[in-house]
């Protein structure tokens, strides 16, 4: 059977790795939009009511815009959008949480998660399910991500430096300091958490890559546990995932490489946890694309399941 899928949005950095994914389906007839009508809403909503499948890679207002377009039942719809991830009338695309997968596959309204959203639930809900950690517990987190996960501006600001900013850019930069990160709700929610978490988003002169690291102390805990308790829970949760892969106890030296963000998981799927611990100081660092599992891969993969194809169709493991 043959789907027609339409990417609203086309020309962002979403949009444009979306279409590449979507090239490697022979099943799948892509809608292009003319780029001179991108933002005619005659011409948008006869593509999204036309397509079987709509992906939105827009702004949040005009991803409501979009919505408002689609006059009928048929056409499913995967939001790339921070907007409704936290709407009980969207389902949260991280089919790697329990049941999700078979509420992402009977939907037709997917929200994407957020990049470092991501890295956290992965890494936090897991120890919540097990009663390792208590709900009201007060997680803090950081990540370091490559600049492509600020958009075109993001991406011209470093790729288009003037001679003045290049040694600024050169060092990472944390930014949202001074308002909430528009991450947060969906990280206490998914992750289980009672309250959002302390985090600092940290942006580096590379393009592609992500690392969210989340600092416990087993001393707080439910239950006082060690390190290597957190790994073994973690890795017995993700052992049947073909994308999230928990990663030997300790093993800084897969780490060590100054390039770790950027060369291991760079255009893939995959999503490597790492635990590391003294005492009860415990660390855990998840890695993947913010391009990838940060965003169009996953968006892909909600894809995937919602039209009934092998999971992985299209994918880099």
């Amino acid at each position: 059977m043959k789907y027609t899928v339409f990417v609203d949005g086309q020309e962002g950095t979403t949009g444009l790795k979306l279409l590449d994914y979507l090239s490697r389906f022979s099943s799948i007839e892509v809608l292009k939009i003319n780029p001179e009508k991108r933002k005619d809403p005659k011409e948008r909503e006869k593509l999204l009511n036309e397509a079987d499948l709509a992906f939105l890679c827009l702004p949040d207002s005009a991803a409501k815009e979009s919505i408002s377009l689609v006059k009928n039942d048929k056409t499913k719809l995967i939001n790339a959008s921070s907007l409704f991830r936290t709407d009980k009338n969207w389902v949260y695309g991280l089919p790697e949480l329990k049941q999700q997968r078979e509420r992402i596959q009977s939907s037709s309204r997917i929200s994407v998660p957020g990049c470092h959203a991501t890295g956290f639930i992965l890494s936090v809900r897991p120890l919540i399910e097990s009663g390792l950690l208590q709900k009201d517990y007060p997680a803090s987190c950081y990540s370091i991500s490559g600049y492509t996960g600020a958009g075109k501006s993001g991406i011209d600001e470093y790729e288009n430096a003037d001679s003045d900013s290049i040694n600024k850019l050169r060092v990472p930069r944390p930014y949202s300091l001074l308002r909430k990160h528009k991450h947060l709700p969906e990280m206490a929610m998914f992750s289980g958490l009672e309250y959002e978490p302390l985090f600092t988003p940290i942006k580096a002169n590379f393009p592609q890559g992500l690392a969210m690291t989340v600092l416990l102390t087993g001393r707080s805990m439910a239950k006082q546990a060690s390190a290597k308790t957190v790994h073994e829970i973690l890795a017995a949760y993700y052992e049947s995932e073909r994308f999230v892969q928990v990663m030997p106890y300790n093993a800084e030296a897969y780490l060590e490489d100054g390039h770790f963000l950027i060369d291991e998981c760079k255009n893939t799927n995959r999503l490597e946890i790492f635990v590391f611990g003294q005492g009860d100081h415990i660390a855990i660092v998840s890695r993947y694309d913010n391009l990838g599992k940060g965003a169009s891969g996953a968006a892909i993969q909600n894809m995937n399941l919602m039209l009934g194809f092998d999971e992985a169709s299209g994918l880099i493991l």
